[in-house]
């Protein structure tokens, strides 16, 4: 690329550092400006990245030196600004739950097609590159038939920062079924779910802390999902973040423990290195390879569709206390 990828922020909540961060680290972007809802953001937040505030999130948009706009906002108005954007002609990356509901990807995937631009969904494990390798072994046989996928989170989060979220079936799992339809692929599809929920740390919340879910795979494999927002994991080999691939012929496995910061995150009691090498990479991918050579992303809105199916017939399963078909 020629001159850098200017990108705007519609959203400036935590998630925006990680994201003004990747795009400090690549050479081919700068961020061009930012609009928040919460207008008690927008000076602090464009003078900690030192860029332009709009006034709006139309304004933003309508720049016509904005190749491509983040959508960091609260779920809900996902669908909503990701079209706003897409309509004025801008690339868009909508951060993870990607929409609300599978009528709203569809309706995003609609308006990326008519106005022929890039819709990637914030799906940033997939960047990692010890699963990129665990993606390729299991793809050309080297690890045999799949037997079985567990992916678990055990990340306390304070209470008041957890109301942010709509529970962790929803904003946790999201990360564990975009990863299971990318390991698996097409071959192991996500066929029927079978989900429990709980609250067992929270004295004041709506969404569950606590969920497991079982998932009957296409290829005859199985896999179980845990995320939990009760407590951390402070065991002898702890389960903070970690995927274990197993095959007839080998096995993989990745955890966030191998790369910690003694230090607190934004909301967490340490700093997991890896995520933000995940969104730096996102960031470069999306930028070098999709916007400035063609490639696809490597998550399509497709995979996004899949995995909100996943989503809600765990959130079912776990209100009905039965297994859901999903495909």
């Amino acid at each position: 690329m020629n001159t850098p990828c200017k990108i705007g922020f519609i959203g400036a909540g935590d998630i925006s550092l990680l994201h003004a961060a990747a795009i400090e680290h690549c050479s081919t972007a700068e961020l061009a400006g930012l609009w928040s809802i919460d207008e008690s953001l927008n000076a602090e937040k464009s003078e900690q990245f030192g860029c332009h505030v709009y006034e709006s999130a139309d304004a933003l948009v309508a720049d016509p030196e904005i190749d491509a706009v983040f959508i960091l906002t609260n779920l809900e108005t996902h669908c909503e600004y990701g079209q706003l954007a897409m309509n004025a002609g801008k690339h868009v990356l909508i951060e993870k739950p990607v929409a609300a509901s599978v009528s709203e990807l569809e309706t995003l995937q609609s308006c990326a097609e008519k106005n022929s631009v890039i819709l990637c969904p914030g799906h940033n494990y997939l960047h990692e590159p010890g699963l990129n390798r665990t993606h390729e072994l299991l793809q050309s046989g080297k690890l045999g038939d799949l037997v079985a996928i567990y992916i678990h989170y055990h990340i306390q989060h304070p209470e008041e920062v957890a109301k942010r979220y709509p529970g962790v079936i929803r904003h946790i799992l999201t990360h564990h079924s975009y990863l299971l339809t990318y390991l698996g692929g097409e071959k192991n599809a996500p066929e029927s779910v079978s989900a429990m929920k709980s609250v067992v740390h929270y004295e004041d919340y709506e969404g569950e802390d606590l969920a497991m879910v079982n998932i009957r795979l296409g290829g005859g494999a199985l896999a179980h999902f845990c995320a939990s927002f009760a407590a951390d994991d402070h065991s002898a080999d702890p389960w903070t973040f970690l995927i274990k691939v197993i095959g007839t012929e080998g096995a993989t496995r990745f955890s966030y423990r191998d790369w910690v910061e003694n230090k607190p995150g934004v909301v967490h009691s340490h700093t997991w290195s890896a995520y933000e090498y995940h969104v730096r990479e996102q960031t470069r991918y999306f930028v070098e390879e999709c916007i400035g050579k063609g490639a696809a992303p490597l998550s399509s809105i497709e995979d996004a569709i899949v995995c909100q199916k996943l989503v809600e017939g765990a959130e079912m399963s776990a209100n009905e206390r039965k297994e859901i078909r999903v495909n």
